[in-house]
């Protein structure tokens, strides 16, 4: 389900991120982010599906299997961002 590119007053793509505010690249979580929250997970699938990162660049850049990923994208599907609390998982499956 992607998302129509949309551009900035910079001229920089965006999406409409998990809190319904604009997401660019900038606005990413950093590469070496070690604390997965809810907020980030989102934000990395809402810039997937909106196309500004393909999954294998957000893979790379955030050390990530594509199955984890994925997992993340079927969380918020089935469940919506509450899918991707951690302390969740199991009540989930």
């Amino acid at each position: 389900m992607l998302q129509p590119q949309r551009l900035n007053s910079k001229g920089e793509k965006y999406v409409i991120g998990p809190t319904g505010a604009p997401l660019t690249l900038s606005d990413l979580p950093p590469g070496d982010t070690e604390r997965w929250v809810i907020r980030r997970k989102a934000e990395v699938v809402a810039a997937v599906r909106g196309g500004l990162l393909s999954l294998e660049d957000a893979c790379d850049r955030y050390r990530l299997t594509s199955e984890e990923f994925l997992a993340w994208q079927k969380s918020i599907d089935q469940h919506g961002l509450a899918g991707l609390r951690t302390t969740r998982i199991q009540q989930y499956r």
